[in-house]
């Protein structure tokens, strides 16, 4: 707002001056003892005492007709340029036509979120508009910067439905590639055209030098928006306390109507701009970055109905020298303030996600791996082949793999391209995985007596491994530590043939070493399980007590918790049952459940390590398998469950029957979660309350339930890594893991659910269908207190990153059955171990931890550690003591949430 001060009037009759486009002249033009008029649409009165009165305010008014109409010529702002890419749209003539339009349009600016890969394409397909383009981006000081770099990641990710380590890895991977093209570059400003956000932004922008952001993506809201909030600027606050000067999408910045996919603040039309100026916003911008293809040119211009006069600039111009500049509001922006929505529990999005998730676990474990080879065996470390692979994994998070999977023409869609890019990246994890087990093992192929397990999560593990057995050594084993002491174990067959199954306690980013003997196994007392005389099997483990009831088609009846003083955590009394699967098939009856139909249990393994059931059940006609795990002193209970579909049943909401669709309408058939097939879960806790992960971000939920059937209310229902329900008090809580980014379900009067399948009419009319059997895995951990001190966190990393084994000939030496090369304060995350050169950079973050210090030991003697950015600058120089020999420990302020890097120098000698 601008305020007009005038002295006839006092402090407390301020008039707020209601800008209005062109003008409005108060009406003064009469005037007598006792006047009324309006002052911008407020009455006044005002009684005339003398001339020198009537002549005061006859001035006045003269001059506050000049006020408004300077006032008229306020200007606005406008945020043009272009987003896309080789991989989804950029027609080989587009650089050359943005370098055309950059000089025939001498005050166009444009903001550039471009596939890094692009421009070498570019190169290659018209060399001299790729030199003329360099040379307009040249220039990237404030005031002379036409071309503004807003979006450097690599494979343009929505964000918040992938790791924390993989949103680095974008940005790092995405500016190095643009600096080989553009040396210049500099990027200040974080801003996307589609919904490319997390609550954990402000940390990580701020680390790779960004000062700003924008929360708008007002062109492109097909898969969701930012939450309406605040005026033109605000102090983004992320989950770790990391301030980031933003401009939000204003409180006043509507859906537009008759769209989908669009707000108001997409164009500079007069009733946005007058909206923003009504609210006090005193400098307006609107925003669109054009598809590449667009043969528009300049975006905004006079005789397009837009307000005048607007100007256009580049995100970081606006900010500093067009803005005011201070932010007015501190605004804590959570995870549910990212309001998203695309057709989760389709099969296609549901098969890219777990490839994602494979690929994203495998990557991190592979390059731990080669960290400790490096370390220890002087391995060169391999660049290459991790960079390829990282650069695939990034491209297929890319947003278009995961809003239009079908798109992109039979055999080369965006979800065959997910096949093909995170199958190199896993060729090339396997690859530099083996070869450093076998280096730190000294393994000659699946033969020998020895095992070597190997750990990459920052906490020491005891628990259970599996490891196949070489088929010369049968099935009557046992398995020995290094102080010649039998450890519990139990062989079990599956189809590649005999495994062992141990309990192994290894220490962090180490490993630890175990001998085989040609001897029956002791029994011990351990898990086991039977099948009662009423027909339930029974499971008992040091942990739990289960009851699966077949009659019911094998849902769990009773689980207590026996640790938490014989907690029992299934709802008896709800109408639904425990990890029942159930869905409208609305094209078949309605809905149907497995709890339908009675199912076969059958007991695969007994015990005493581990139980494992078989579940064959049917949902409809459709024939079910579930694997059910209890481990001993394992809270993790593990589900891995296949469908396999009889033909192609419609499954959610009923609109989709119709097989309509029209862009426009608000309702989507593949909104509501209730319809869709569920894995569901009634547990036996008061006034629920519900976490869930995020990238580097926990959120506590805001929300009364997790349904909407309109793009105008959409809410954050997305499952990361887990969601976890507690009671009021978190006195008890369970959590629910999966291994793929997905959304949940839960409500007051609706039990915890996890998405298993939707098929229907989903975007722009497409029909996802169920081509190939569901196969999925998820895991249950009943516990005691919040998700923080329960370890949630922790138990989601085991899950990713499980422990591993090979078998070798080679006799550990003394020193060397156990070892441990990195390890931290309780709480902590190691998010990422890689090698430059001769350093090793530690990236840490704090889960679960306190805001007090936290301390890293590395089992290595170095020159010094650092504390560095993720763009490579030194922060500052860490205090080191080096209480052991060839030990060094450090310690680094972090708070809750927060990640920092490590650079131990010369670690590698």
């Amino acid at each position: 707002m601008t305020r007009i001060f005038h002295p006839l009037f006092t402090e407390g009759e301020e008039r707020v001056a209601q800008r209005s486009v062109g003008g409005v002249s108060p009406p003064c033009d009469k005037f007598t003892s006792s006047l009324k008029f309006a002052i911008f649409n407020r009455p006044i009165t005002v009684t005339m005492k003398s001339t020198f009165v009537r002549a005061t305010l006859t001035a006045f008014c003269f001059s506050l007709v000049f006020t408004t109409n300077l006032l008229a010529q306020q200007p606005a702002y406008f945020i043009d340029g272009y987003h896309g890419g080789v991989w989804g749209h950029y027609p080989d003539w587009n650089t050359r036509f943005m370098a055309d339009q950059l000089t025939n349009h001498p005050d166009w600016k444009i903001n550039l979120e471009i596939e890094p890969e692009t421009w070498a394409v570019a190169k290659q397909k018209d060399e001299k508009a790729y030199n003329d383009f360099r040379a307009l981006f040249a220039d990237q000081s404030i005031t002379g910067r036409r071309i503004e770099y807003v979006n450097p990641a690599y494979g343009q990710s929505y964000l918040y439905n992938i790791s924390g380590e993989s949103i680095i890895r974008q940005l790092a991977y995405g500016m190095e590639t643009l600096h080989e093209h553009f040396p210049s570059a500099v990027f200040t400003t974080y801003s996307s055209e589609e919904p490319c956000f997390t609550s954990a932004l402000p940390q990580i922008l701020k680390s790779f030098g960004f000062k700003y952001a924008s929360l708008k993506n007002p062109n492109t809201c097909w898969g969701g928006y930012t939450r309406a909030h605040g005026g033109e600027l605000v102090n983004w606050i992320g989950p770790d306390g990391t301030s980031l000067v933003t401009v939000p999408r204003y409180a006043i910045e509507a859906l537009k109507p008759g769209s989908t996919w669009e707000t108001i603040g997409n164009s500079n039309n007069k009733a946005f701009i007058d909206a923003a100026f009504n609210a006090g916003i005193q400098h307006p911008v609107a925003f669109t970055l054009q598809d590449a293809g667009w043969k528009g040119g300049p975006m905004m211009g006079d005789g397009k109905g837009g307000y005048q006069p607007t100007q256009y600039k580049t995100w970081t111009d606006y900010i500093e020298n067009s803005s005011i500049k201070i932010p007015t509001e501190n605004w804590k922006f959570s995870q549910e303030d990212v309001l998203t929505s695309l057709v989760w529990g389709s099969q296609i999005l549901q098969r890219i996600a777990q490839q994602v998730r494979v690929s994203e676990n495998k990557l991190i474990t592979a390059e731990k791996l080669a960290a400790m080879a490096a370390v220890y065996k002087k391995s060169a470390w391999p660049k290459a082949a991790l960079d390829e692979g990282w650069t695939r994994l990034l491209l297929s998070q890319h947003h278009d793999c995961w809003i239009v999977p079908y798109n992109m023409g039979q055999g080369n869609t965006w979800a065959d391209k997910v096949v093909n890019w995170t199958g190199i990246t896993n060729k090339n994890t396997d690859s530099i995985a083996q070869h450093s087990k076998a280096l730190l093992s000294g393994s000659t192929g699946n033969k020998g007596q020895y095992i070597r397990v190997f750990n990459t999560l920052g906490v020491r593990r005891n628990e259970i491994v599996k490891v196949a057995l070489p088929a010369n050594l049968g099935s009557k084993i046992s398995v020995w530590d290094n102080k010649n002491h039998e450890i519990s174990s139990q062989v079990v067959r599956d189809t590649a043939g005999y495994s062992m199954l141990f309990k192994a306690d290894v220490p962090s980013i180490g490993y630890a070493s175990y001998r085989l003997k040609k001897q029956k196994p002791t029994i011990t007392p351990g898990a086991k399980a039977f099948t009662q005389t009423d027909g339930r099997v029974r499971v008992e483990t040091d942990l739990y007590t289960a009851l699966i009831d077949p009659a019911k088609g094998g849902t769990i009846q009773s689980l207590v918790a026996k640790q938490l003083g014989n907690k029992e955590f299934v709802d008896k009394t709800n109408a639904r049952k425990f990890n029942e699967l159930r869905g409208d098939f609305f094209k078949d009856g309605g809905f149907h459940s497995s709890a339908d139909q009675p199912a076969t249990v059958t007991i695969l393994d007994k015990g005493p390590a581990q139980v494992k059931l078989q579940i064959k059940g049917m949902i409809d006609r459709h024939p079910f398998t579930q694997l059910l795990t209890f481990t001993q002193s394992q809270r993790r209970i593990d589900v891995h469950l296949k469908i396999n579909w009889k033909g192609n049943p419609a499954i959610g909401n009923p609109y989709g029957q119709t097989g309509k669709y029209e862009a426009t309408s608000l309702q989507k058939a593949f909104y509501d979660d209730r319809d869709k097939l569920l894995a569901l879960f009634p547990l036996n806790l008061k006034n629920q309350k519900v976490y869930k992960n995020a990238p580097f971000d926990v959120t506590e939920s805001r929300l009364d339930n997790t349904f909407f059937t309109r793009w105008d209310s959409i809410k954050n229902n997305v499952v990361l890594n887990w969601v976890d329900v507690t009671d009021a008090n978190n006195t008890y809580g369970m959590a629910m893991l999966t291994d793929h980014t997905t959304n949940y379900a839960h409500g007051e009067d609706f039990p915890l659910g996890v998405d298993i399948a939707y098929s229907g009419v989903g975007l722009w009319g497409r029909n996802y269908t169920l081509k190939y059997p569901t196969e999925m895995n998820y895991a249950l951990i009943p516990h005691a207190g919040k998700w923080d001190k329960a370890g949630i966190w922790t138990e989601s990393t085991r899950f990713n990153e499980p422990l591993s084994a090979v078998i070798t000939d080679k006799l550990p030496a003394a020193n060397d059955w156990s070892r441990s090369m990195i390890s931290g304060t309780p709480g902590l995350e190691i998010s990422s171990v890689t090698v430059a050169r001769h350093d090793l950079l530690v990236r840490i973050f704090n889960a679960e931890g306190d805001d007090q210090p936290k301390k890293i030991k590395l089992n290595l003697s170095v020159d010094k550690v650092e504390l560095i950015e993720l763009n490579g600058k030194i922060k500052k120089e860490l205090a080191v003591n080096q209480t052991e020999k060839s030990a060094t420990e450090t310690s680094v302020n972090l708070p809750r949430f927060g990640i920092r890097t490590l650079k131990f120098v010369n670690a590698i000698r």
